[in-house]
């Protein structure tokens, strides 16, 4: 780990994984997928947003073969915390039925957003449905979930960075950092 650049954000602590890093394993994992569906006549990447944004654009320029995108926004975080509650605020568009869908997460923490989306999205009949996320907190999950295609398993830190925010805070920066949650909160209250 190398220490984080202090601005634009001094609670940043220490950068886990870098902008490079993350290039690497975006193109490994779009490899993955166009060798995986290469027969697919119908592949959807669903993201989850906000958080999503930046690793679904970068990972479907690297699928090399023909394919379409959809979000959902969903929402199960207040400030720096899992609610535990996972609320649809805006549904995908497309029809998935009989469609290969890969649902896209920025991180799995407790499990419960990708799982109960997951559920949601079996019912409309897709002809695969797989997971791919780029974080994993393993030890933070609270239920038995399957991620498909993962960018990278992570300690148990709150982290910011290509897409990820703590209250829209550090969502531009091109690599993922940990946060100093005490120094957060010193400057910005509990959020």
């Amino acid at each position: 780990m190398i220490p984080a650049p202090k601005y634009p954000y001094p609670f940043i602590d220490k950068v886990i994984i870098t902008e490079e890093d993350i290039r690497n394993r975006v193109q490994t994992l779009g490899e993955l997928i166009t060798n995986d569906y290469k027969d697919s006549e119908k592949l959807v990447l669903l993201g989850l947003l906000r958080g999503s944004v930046m690793f679904v654009t970068d990972l479907m320029r690297q699928i090399k073969r023909p394919m379409t995108m959809d979000f959902m926004l969903v929402s199960s975080y207040s400030g720096s915390s899992s609610s535990g509650f996972v609320r649809i605020d805006s549904d995908h568009k497309s029809n998935i039925n009989g469609w290969d869908v890969i649902l896209i997460d920025d991180i799995v923490d407790t499990g419960y957003t990708i799982h109960t989306v997951r559920r949601l999205l079996q019912d409309r009949k897709p002809r695969s449905l797989r997971t791919c996320a780029l974080l994993d907190k393993v030890e933070r999950h609270k239920i038995d979930i399957k991620i498909d295609y993962l960018g990278f398993s992570i300690p148990d830190y709150f982290v910011v960075g290509y897409g990820l925010d703590l209250d829209e805070k550090g969502r531009n920066l091109p690599y993922i950092a940990s946060v100093n949650l005490e120094k957060y909160k010193e400057m910005y209250g509990d959020g």
